[in-house]
């Protein structure tokens, strides 16, 4: 009875989570010491201090420059100098608003929900985005992983849904939740596909638990190589659900294999330096330049391959090792890339395109876990919109010669439909799609 009850109350508190924004840390790999904000959609608030900084709200035809000022922020809007603050905020008056961010010296990027911008040491600046968990994860699906069938981005939907809710709290000491690198999950846009938004909504309510109910681990690579590792050969712990598999769904892909050429005087110098190997000794010498890993192993001569990847900035830790004595180098023969845990994205779009089933696939690279499908989503929520999408998608594919900035407007009309569904206004299509405020003036 107790263990029921605690698998029921970790079920609510995720379940809670994804009712709130979250937060995450922008450009957090980047030093940001000027940004210009300009908009894309819809209309926005700006708060200095706490306090509205204008009497109307700024949209497109208006940017805002935020520049550091000795522990503070001078602002700008359309060159107008407003002065500096401490902070400064963003807020979206709509759910389809988008930001369009120009970070000085960073490539441009776009975002829905709000922005706040505060100093930091060294004169950069903090961009923190507050959104939506669904469209956070959404973001998420289309900087992880690529490919155009929608159980695709469903199964990256799970696994990245499964993972945000187990850490909700990784940046809680600095005032977000998650960066948008890859010490947490890659964030580096809105999502602008609806292919991938579709993806995205068929999973709602959808993580991955373990035999007891709980949420699992949900690491995932670029390609496996051909089998996955142990978790306990990469990181500490053994998870159950984290064992090396067969995978040659990952054979014969863009990240399948490598080859990486270092000298022999190098390699060896290497291992005499920083492992003590005694390379006078010849049988030591042998294992070293004659390695091989017809399937995964943990290391060589005891020595972690995780350290050795690290330290020769290879792809992958399963490689072999040749000797060409012609040019007298070694060369590492590498298959897959990344640590080899849990679930390839290579062999999961290679096995979507064999027809397996997205749990099935889950099934095959977390052993043992199974899908949860939250009894509170709203399947109509999810079947009205997969419908629209699936619409959107056709009338995409006819307007090839369209710019990308208008086939975006399928965004507004999504979240547009969805608040008047919350609101439980009647949806008459034919009326709908008269309305101002479904068109967008591009």
């Amino acid at each position: 009875m107790k263990r029921l009850l605690l698998i029921v109350l970790l079920l609510a508190a995720s379940l809670a989570a994804t009712a709130d924004p979250v937060r995450v840390r922008l450009y957090s790999n980047a030093k940001v010491t000027t940004l210009n904000i300009s908009f894309d959609l819809g209309y926005y608030n700006l708060y200095a201090d706490g306090s509205q900084l204008l009497e109307d709200m700024v949209g497109e035809g208006r940017s805002v420059l935020i520049r550091p000022d000795g522990g503070r922020l001078h602002v700008s809007v359309n060159s107008d100098d407003y002065g500096s603050y401490a902070s400064l905020r963003l807020e979206a008056t709509d759910t389809a608003c988008i930001l369009c961010l120009n970070p000085e010296g960073c490539k441009q990027r776009t975002y829905e929900g709000n922005l706040e911008v505060t100093p930091m040491k060294g004169g950069q600046l903090q961009l923190v985005n507050e959104v939506e968990f669904e469209t956070y994860i959404a973001g998420v699906v289309q900087s992880e992983i690529y490919g155009t069938q929608s159980d695709i981005f469903r199964i990256q939907a799970i696994i990245s849904r499964t993972w945000a809710l187990r850490n909700m709290k990784k940046h809680a000491s600095e005032g977000y939740n998650f960066c948008d690198y890859v010490h947490c999950q890659a964030y580096q846009n809105r999502c602008i596909r609806p292919d991938i938004m579709m993806g995205a909504i068929q999973s709602s309510g959808e993580t991955l638990v373990d035999s007891l109910g709980a949420l699992i681990e949900t690491p995932f690579h670029s390609n496996s190589g051909g089998q996955t590792a142990n978790s306990e050969d990469v990181w500490k712990a053994a998870l159950p659900y984290l064992r090396s598999v067969p995978d040659t769904f990952s054979y014969r892909m863009r990240q399948s294999d490598w080859v990486k050429t270092v000298s022999i005087d190098r390699w060896l110098g290497y291992f005499a330096r920083k492992h003590k190997v005694d390379t006078a000794d010849s049988a030591l010498v042998d294992s070293l330049l004659h390695f091989q890993q017809p399937t995964r192993k943990a290391r060589l001569l005891g020595i972690p391959l995780t350290r050795i990847r690290t330290d020769f900035q290879l792809k992958s830790t399963f490689f072999s090792v040749s000797v060409d004595s012609v040019t007298q180098s070694v060369i590492l023969h590498g298959h897959g890339y990344g640590h080899g845990v849990g679930l390839s994205q290579e062999g999961t779009i290679r096995m979507v395109g064999l027809g397996y089933s997205y749990d099935s696939i889950l099934r095959h690279y977390y052993t043992g876990a199974l899908v949860h499908h939250d009894p509170t989503a709203n399947h109509s929520y999810v079947e009205r919109y997969a419908g629209q999408l699936a619409r959107i998608i056709e009338e995409d594919k006819n307007k090839k010669t369209q710019t990308r900035s208008k086939k975006d407007d399928w965004l507004g009309r999504l979240f547009r439909l969805r608040d008047r569904e919350e609101r439980e206004e009647i949806y008459i299509e034919s009326e709908q799609d008269n309305e101002k405020d479904w068109q967008y003036e591009w």
